[in-house]
């Protein structure tokens, strides 16, 4: 079921969106060479228990991961681009890492996604960073009232094509609300004009995500979450949730 919000529910969703941005931006200034990933899920859990917010993953079971996340964040590593479940592993020079991270603050939620590389970047990567930035830059502009999804998923496809990526369209954005995942469902390739119409009070979470040379993914075998490009290059992914107001959209996740 797709819910629109009253202004004065937009307010209220503010304080989780701000949150989020600000443990996005910590994690990110503290995330170096040497970083392990299970420290970065501490430092995660930390900040969410001082804030008094709520993870969204630690009970998060859907269908298509292996029993409930267990973690507070995503780190998605090189070719790992979705669901990464952080683990034992302390990140080296170049590697690229993706940082997905959703919480509710008082019954409101946000999630937003950020990729950078720690220590020297190769420039292929932060090309596809960029083009991934870009994706949600477009998108965002493209959420205007009386578009409909389909504009949002056309102006995201056009920034990937234009650098010669292809897309996979089994994971995109989605409605945010009381809870993390709702309709509806935002593929990041699709025809304007088509879908569900862009209303005041819609709240959505847009998130281009591209890998370098495939759209196939795998399923890491190891957790059972971790979703991986098949052919082992590289994936970076950019997200914000926003809201549709009357005038355009707001960002809600940004500091």
């Amino acid at each position: 079921m797709i819910e629109l919000r009253t202004p004065a529910e937009i307010e209220q969703m503010k304080p989780a969106g701000r949150f989020v941005a600000e443990t996005l931006q910590t994690l990110r200034e503290e995330t170096k060479v040497g970083t392990n990933l299970l420290a970065i899920d501490d430092r995660a859990h930390d900040l969410i228990r001082r804030a008094g917010a709520e993870s969204c993953y630690l009970d998060y079971a859907p269908s298509f991961g292996s029993g409930p996340f267990g973690k507070v964040i995503c780190t998605s590593v090189n070719d790992a681009v979705l669901h990464g479940m952080p683990y034992d592993y302390d990140l080296r020079d170049g590697d690229l890492v993706t940082l997905d991270f959703a919480v509710s603050v008082d019954g409101w939620v946000a999630d937003s996604a950020i990729s950078f590389v720690v220590g020297t970047p190769r420039p292929e990567d932060l090309r596809l960073i960029e083009t991934t930035e870009t994706a949600l830059e477009r998108g965002i502009a493209a959420a205007q009232p009386g578009n409909r999804v389909g504009d949002i998923s056309a102006a995201i496809a056009e920034v990937a094509h234009a650098e010669g990526l292809t897309i996979n369209t089994d994971f995109g954005g989605h409605g945010v609300g009381r809870t993390m995942h709702g309709d509806p469902h935002i593929a990041n390739e699709g025809r304007a004009g088509r879908g569900f119409p862009l209303r005041p009070g819609l709240v959505i979470a847009i998130e281009p995500w591209f890998l370098q040379t495939t759209d196939e993914l795998v399923t890491d075998e190891r957790d059972g979450w971790t979703l991986r490009s098949a052919d082992g290059s590289r994936g970076a992914h950019s997200e914000h949730t926003i809201a549709i107001t009357e005038t355009g959209p707001i960002i809600l996740s940004r500091a």
